[in-house]
């Protein structure tokens, strides 16, 4: 079971670390992370097509990811 979670854990972090590395960068330097995420809070711009499988692969590997770090933990301790 231990080596079965660990499996899956490195799996699921090769996943995140590609899929991230896939997406193209939104915006450079600190401002355009400060005006860049209030344009994404509301909707000025959308993500379509591809980014959009992107975004939603990334969140769903990131939960995965935490969950599984959460029961390794549990498990081997």
């Amino acid at each position: 079971m231990e080596i079965l979670l660990k499996v899956l854990l490195v799996i699921f972090s090769i996943g995140l670390i590609a899929v991230v590395l896939l997406q193209k960068g939104k915006s450079a330097g600190l401002s355009g992370a400060i005006s860049g995420g209030a344009e994404h809070l509301f909707g000025k711009t959308k993500a379509r097509g591809m980014e959009l499988v992107l975004e939603r692969i990334t969140v769903g590997l990131a939960v995965g990811f935490f969950v599984l770090s959460v029961v390794v933990a549990v498990v081997l301790d």
